[in-house]
Order: structure tokens, then sequence, then C-alpha cells
């Protein structure tokens, strides 16, 4: 399995999912389709990391990858929970979409690491960040659904409670991703924290995701307002996933990697 044939993989997903939609009466067929469509991704990460003999998460298209891979994941979970179909929906067009970028703009893999990247907390700290970013969008959905029915009148409790335990999830796995983050940093450099570019705006992300935690336990009638912050957050968390690389100061950063092929 190499990248020339990740074309099998989106064709596969595409059709797997798109026939869980067609049968989305019969529960038991719409879920198999939708897991085998993921387990599709699943199976290719893992015939590329025995490829390339390391984990592929050194480049923003191996990020990709496994953001493919876990949002259609927790989109299931979170149907199974609240039985929203759209937020199934979601999970999957993104995905899907994440998929056809990686197809469109193909990178060139190398299998040789940098140093730093040889570190032990390199993959779970990767990895965790990922996740956290997969259940954070998935907040912001819910978010701008909230706040569509809030200005309609039309606000279900429900949509509230179903954005708290995303964010809940999505905070823990980011919190998690900046204690290995450090512990990374130690290793590879010498320093827990160095207000590295990145890291900077990994802890604005991490606090704006806290400022809506601390409002929702402290005002919890203030719907519009948290809904707002949730939302606006998941913007903070896009300049910190790849915005950040475009900004001039990211040319002294450490984490310049990311874009290497």
């Amino acid at each position: 399995m190499i990248w020339s044939n990740f074309i099998l993989v989106l064709v596969s997903s595409f059709f797997l999912w798109l026939s869980a939609l067609i049968c989305h009466k019969n529960e038991f067929l719409k879920r198999l389709f939708i897991l085998l469509g993921t387990v599709s991704i699943g199976i290719f990460i893992a015939f590329l990391w025995v490829k390339l003999e390391r984990p592929p998460l050194r480049t923003l298209g191996e990020t990709r990858l496994w953001y493919a891979f876990f949002l259609p994941a927790i989109g299931m979970i979170t149907y199974l929970r609240w039985r929203y179909n759209w937020m199934l929906l979601y999970s999957l067009s993104l995905s899907l979409l994440f998929l056809l970028i990686n197809y469109l703009h193909p990178e060139n893999f190398s299998k040789t690491l940098m140093p730093a990247l040889q570190s032990p907390w390199f993959v779970p700290h990767v990895v965790v960040y990922i996740s956290a970013y997969a259940f954070l969008a998935a907040s912001s959905l819910v978010a701008v659904r909230g706040l569509y029915q809030h200005y309609t009148k039309t606000l279900d409790r429900k949509v509230l409670l179903m954005a708290d335990n995303l964010v809940y999830l999505g905070f823990a796995f980011l919190s998690l991703g900046l204690l290995f983050g450090a512990l990374w940093a130690k290793e590879a450099w010498g320093h827990y924290w160095t207000w590295d570019p990145k890291e900077t705006w990994a802890l604005i992300t991490w606090l704006g995701y806290l400022i809506y935690i601390h409002l929702r336990y402290h005002m919890p009638t203030k719907f519009r307002s948290s809904l707002w912050i949730l939302a606006l957050a998941f913007v903070i968390l896009l300049v910190c996933w790849f915005g950040v690389n475009y900004l001039p100061s990211a040319q002294f950063s450490v984490h310049t990697y990311s874009q290497a092929p």
C-alpha cells in the first residue's frame, strides 16, 4: 500500500458512506457502512505507517488523514448518544473533504524524521491533539446550530448539553496535548516552554475553550454569549493548527518541520 493507492480509500469511503445514507432507515446497515468506510481509512494509515517506517504524523497532509479518520468515529459516537443525523452527516462530509484535499494536493512523503520528531512523546502529542480538534470542530458546529435556534426562538437545550459534553472531551484531549507537548519539548529542545509561535497559539486556544467552560459553569443562562465564544474559539483553533504557519514569526518556529516533505 503506497500513497498512489489513496484514490481507492477516497472512493471506497465515499461509496460506503453514500450507501449508509441510502440505507438510513436500516440502523444496522447504516452503522456497518459507516464503520467499514472509517476502517478503510484506518487500514490505509496502518499500511502507510509500515511503508514509511515511521508514524504518519509529520506533515499537514498526514494530520489531515488522521483527522479524516477520527471525524466519522466521533460523529458515530455523538449519533449513538444523541441521535442527531445532521451531526453524522457533518462528520462524514468533512472527513470526505479532507480526503479530497489530500488527493488533490498530494505530498511527497519521506521516511526520515528529524531528531526532534524521534521522541516517544511525538506520537501521543499529535494523536491527542487531532482527537481534540475533531471533538472541538464538532462542538463548534453545534454552537452554530445553537445560535441559529437562538435567533429563531427555537433553541433546544439538548444542543447546549451536547456542546458542553463535546467541549469537555475536546478540552481534556487539548490539555493532554499541551502536557505531552511540554514533555516532548523538554526532551527535544531542553525546555518545557519557550513561547514559540505554535506554543503561544496552542495556549490561546486552550484558554478560549476554558473561557467557554467557565462561562457555562458560572453563568449558565448566558446562552448566546457562550455559543458565540464556542463558535469563535474554533477560529483560533484553526489559526493554531495551520494558520500560524503563515505568520511572519513562524519562520523562526521549531515547528516548521510540519511543512517539510
